[in-house]
């Protein structure tokens, strides 16, 4: 039986979708202290949850993220927490649904599924099959708690994002999949943005959409962004970066991104071909209000060119990728030229 597609729904409405921002930034923001898991609060400070969704909604959201991106057993043993993986992620979905049901328009729940911290066999001692019936236990109570679609991100693995993949399947969930170019213009395991489509291929269902999310900063993913939509200019693809460039102030991270900064990334970043737009670490609600204002105002225009991006965004910080990206450019367009 196929799932339901919520996603290709919405955008039949809307055309551009905007996902949410930041979890991690906004709950320490809120009072979670650093090593605390935030998957536990859950349970202990629902109300936090509830608090931190419905902003993100009130900033104009189309997507939320269930907050359960360490939902796995992997990640919950490190807090002890690994008999809990159902009942926290039914919370998780429960308390998102109970936003989402509220808005008074459609905004859909999206199961976040991140990765367990293991690596696969050869590289580690955790099996494909292991890592499915990880993933699928964690995506049961996503669903049970009302989630629409698992959204898997953060991604560095093929062999990873494969096998939550094929748990949302088994589970009966939609699925989309998300990986993060924070190595030289690649995942830390070396998948490239323009192979991001072909992950999947085989499976008995495809995803709604792919693409990427956090990774280095604004520029870096919007570039990542070019070469996922020239790949596969029909696909939905997801762009959900990070705003602007991590800096530590003493001991705590802030971000360079401005609320202009960010709305510029949006007109960019729905240029340059995404379908679903959202912020990553450091994007606040008053950015992402922002954003949707500028997604709102906003007329699709000239895809972009890298450099364009750096001129608007600011300068790359992935300095191999930003050659990649110009050999690639450039040798595309010799190809062109040779074929005309």
């Amino acid at each position: 039986m196929t799932a339901t597609n919520p996603i290709d729904a919405l955008l039949a409405e809307k055309g551009v979708l905007l996902a949410d921002g930041a979890t991690g930034t906004n709950l320490f923001a809120m009072g979670l202290e650093a090593g605390e898991a935030p998957e536990l609060l859950n349970e202990t400070s629902p109300e936090t949850i509830t608090s931190l969704h419905q902003n993100f909604v009130d900033a104009g959201a189309d997507i939320i993220l269930t907050n359960s991106f360490g939902g796995t057993r992997h990640r919950l043993k490190l807090h002890h927490a690994q008999d809990r993986v159902h009942d926290l992620n039914r919370r998780a979905a429960e308390i998102a649904r109970s936003v989402a049901d509220k808005a008074g328009r459609k905004v859909i729940v999206a199961g976040s599924v991140g990765p367990t911290g293991e690596l696969l066999v050869p590289l580690g001692a955790m099996t494909y099959d292991d890592a499915v019936d990880a993933f699928a236990e964690q995506i049961e109570g996503l669903k049970a708690g009302g989630a629409e679609v698992a959204w898997i991100e953060t991604m560095s693995a093929p062999d990873e994002i494969r096998a939550a993949a094929q748990a949302a399947i088994r589970v009966g969930l939609p699925y989309t999949y998300t990986g993060s170019f924070d190595t030289a213009g690649r995942t830390m395991m070396g998948l490239l943005p323009k192979d991001i489509h072909g992950v999947a291929d085989g499976l008995s269902q495809a995803p709604l959409g792919v693409g990427a999310n956090c990774g280095v900063g604004a520029s870096d993913i919007l570039a990542s962004l070019l070469d996922m939509t020239e790949a596969k200019p029909e696909a939905t693809v997801i762009v959900k970066g990070n705003c602007g460039i991590p800096e530590f102030r003493g001991a705590e991270i802030h971000y360079s991104g401005t609320p202009e900064l960010m709305s510029d990334y949006v007109r960019l970043a729905v240029d340059a071909g995404a379908k679903i737009v959202g912020g990553c670490c450091g994007t606040s609600f008053a950015h992402l209000a922002a954003m949707r204002k500028a997604l709102d105002a906003h007329t699709k225009s000239t895809r972009p060119t890298v450099e364009t991006i750096v001129e608007r965004i600011g300068p790359m910080r992935n300095k191999v990728a930003t050659a990649n990206t110009a050999e690639t450019s450039e040798g595309r367009r010799e190809r062109r030229r040779s074929r005309a």
